[in-house]
């Protein structure tokens, strides 16, 4: 009866140790991935793809040469009237007014011939014939005439130069801004600085007469 008893005891034995073995064995733990490319791989390709793009573009595109930039045209500015040439003479006609002109004479003095016959001032004659070649264009455009004051001009301004050749421009109305008058000439509109018109429509309400010296007066005795 004895060895029976020994035998149940190692089995029981036998049993508990290896559900002790099975619990007791840890879990497997997965090793992190590592990612198939790093910072530095990335901004690597950034940059290479930058300099591939650039170099491209370049080819493409050259950039231009110094001569290539000095053919670059520049705007530049119109006038109303040939600036290079000499006025000979200068008419003002208003729409309601006397007629004001000024003219050189054969020594090339600046005389008034109408509203009447008189020497006139040198230093304001010949700032009105400067004043011819500065009438800078700030518009050109097309449209119905009447609409701006050109079916009865509110001035005519007639210009003579030394070489022959005359012009006709003619003034009509102001602008909506007030900053300039709508002109026509050779058929063409145009929108000039009111200050450079102003300056010789002036003329007509101060023709540029020399100042006579006011004479002395006599003491009575």
């Amino acid at each position: 009866m004895a060895p029976r008893k020994t035998t149940t005891k190692t089995k029981a034995t036998t049993t508990h140790t290896k559900r002790t073995t099975k619990e007791a064995a840890p879990a497997p733990v997965s090793k992190p991935s590592k990612p198939v490319f790093r910072a530095g791989t990335w901004i690597a390709l950034i940059v290479f793809a930058a300099v591939v793009g650039a170099a491209i573009y370049l080819t493409n595109n050259p950039l231009p040469t110094d001569e290539e930039a000095e053919a670059v045209p520049t705007t530049e500015p119109a006038f109303i009237f040939d600036s290079t040439k000499t006025v000979n003479s200068i008419e003002i006609k208003p729409a309601e007014g006397e007629t004001v002109k000024l003219e050189r004479n054969e020594e090339k003095v600046w005389v008034l011939t109408q509203p009447t016959e008189a020497e006139a001032d040198q230093a304001s004659a010949e700032a009105a014939a400067s004043q011819i070649g500065a009438l800078l264009i700030d518009l050109e455009f097309d449209d119905d005439p009447s609409k701006f004051g050109f079916d009865t001009p509110a001035y005519v301004i007639t210009v003579e130069f030394e070489d022959g050749e005359t012009g006709t421009l003619e003034v009509g109305d102001i602008t909506p801004t007030n900053s300039g008058y709508y002109v026509r000439i050779d058929g063409k509109m145009y929108i000039v600085s009111i200050n450079g018109i102003e300056a010789l429509t002036n003329l007509v309400f101060f023709p540029p007469y020399l100042a006579t010296p006011t004479p002395e007066a006599t003491p009575t005795p």
